[in-house]
């Protein structure tokens, strides 16, 4: 949530409650930056000034599991609060059903690699290998190989 402030913020001068909010923090809890609640609120009263705002989070899978609850709980308040913000999520498959119970409404869109274009990425770093002669015709198929059939795997 702090760098979702920021972001918010970022562009112009800091509102003077953001820096009490973190003046506070730092004078009673000996930490730079607010507890959750507190940043919470500073993104609400923020976001009302605003006439649109799109958060955008990438790589949502390797959120540590412990913080996904309060994380996605405090985007979904944050959309109910302000029906002008829209949230745009990435991640690995495996977190869908973490989204979906915290935004019903949610739209999934699977993306699949292209392997053929991972192919031709893997042999461009294998052509560009620093000790070309540690590398046999053999050893350089069974790369592509195994990590062909790994990425098709998810």
């Amino acid at each position: 949530m702090g760098a979702i402030l920021k972001q918010l913020v970022g562009r112009g001068d800091i509102p003077e409650y953001i820096r009490e909010a973190f003046q506070t923090a730092k004078r009673n809890f000996g930490s730079r930056v607010p507890r959750l609640p507190d940043l919470m609120e500073m993104v609400r009263k923020t976001i009302v000034l605003l006439p649109q705002v799109f958060i955008c989070l990438d790589a949502l899978d390797e959120c540590l599991p412990k913080h996904l609850p309060d994380l996605l709980g405090s985007l979904r308040d944050i959309v109910q609060e302000s029906p002008k913000t829209r949230i745009f999520l990435t991640g690995r498959p495996h977190i869908a059903g973490d989204i979906k119970r915290y935004f019903a409404t949610a739209v999934v869109i699977p993306i699949s690699p292209n392997m053929d274009d991972i192919r031709s990425y893997l042999e461009k770093r294998l052509d560009k290998d620093s000790e070309p002669e540690a590398m046999n015709g053999g050893l350089r198929a069974d790369i592509l190989r195994v990590i062909l059939e790994r990425t098709s795997d998810m």
